[in-house]
């Protein structure tokens, strides 16, 4: 399989820039510059994306993990070793994710911290402690502006939002914490960025980059799955797990959230102030 040409078909088929701004087609001229015209504020920006990260960590955890432990399937923090034969666990999905993006061109940064988290690394220190506080209790998103790093910050509350999540954490050896629950908030999603407002341009180029970053972890799962060699092998193309030792394509999976999150976006993106 050919996997660059097919990541670089998805990336192409993903990209937020494509989507159609009108019901009927191409947008006229007129719309066209308008929207080149438009800015949004930062808190605008990272609330579109941290809404398109839940709606590809919850099918990712909800409809892969969750389903295809049922299937026999095999999720481990230490998937990429080489003796290891397994997908990544939703916060890793995670990780890739913002790996891809800090690679790139846009100057977008992403991680998970807790209270309570597996990696003590990942443990919310100073002003963001105190925001997750208040987050725990109604669960809104909180912004600030990051005096030291000179970016402006928003966090976003991370729930338990599938049996798989809550039994890892409470299993898992370094835990801090073995009673989470369904619902529970197990964390908070950060994202930063330098600027206080964006172009229309920058907007879908924040957007894109998280696309891309989604299509980079899941494609190197499916070659991680073709490495196998000792265990067997998820048959990948149109079916989900819940049918059977089967996973999705990398299309199919990202049409899935395209259909779930893009036109929550596209509203947004062309909405009238």
């Amino acid at each position: 399989m050919e996997l660059t040409k097919i990541k670089n078909r998805i990336i192409a088929l993903t990209i937020l820039s494509t989507l159609l701004i009108s019901c009927g087609g191409v947008p006229e001229e007129k719309s066209a510059v308008a929207l080149e015209e438009k800015t949004f504020s930062v808190e605008e920006v990272l609330e579109m994306v941290a809404k398109e990260n839940d709606v590809t960590r919850t099918l990712y955890t909800k409809a892969i993990v969750g389903k295809g432990k049922k299937q026999g399937m095999k999720f481990d923090e230490d998937w990429r070793k080489d003796d290891i034969e397994a997908g990544p666990l939703p916060a890793l999905f995670l990780r890739g994710v913002a790996t891809s993006i800090r690679k790139g061109p846009v100057p977008l940064g992403l991680y998970l911290g807790s209270d309570f988290p597996v990696n003590a690394a990942n443990k919310f220190e100073g002003k963001q402690a105190e925001l997750f506080s208040q987050i725990k209790k109604d669960q809104k998103p909180q912004f600030f502006y990051d005096e030291d790093q000179k970016l402006h910050t928003a966090m976003f509350a991370d729930l338990a939002s599938a049996g798989a999540c809550v039994s890892c954490h409470n299993e898992h050896p370094q835990t801090a914490k073995s009673d989470w629950k369904l619902g529970d908030v197990m964390g908070a999603t950060t994202w930063q960025y330098p600027k206080d407002s964006l172009t229309y341009k920058e907007t879908v180029a924040v957007l894109n980059s998280y696309a891309k970053g989604t299509v980079d972890i899941y494609m190197e799962y499916l070659d991680e799955i073709e490495a196998f060699k000792e265990s067997e092998k998820p048959e990948i193309g149109s079916k989900w797990p819940e049918e059977g030792n089967y996973l999705p394509t990398a299309e199919v999976f990202l049409d899935s959230v395209r259909k779930l999150a893009s036109y929550e976006t596209m509203k947004q993106l062309v909405a009238s102030k």
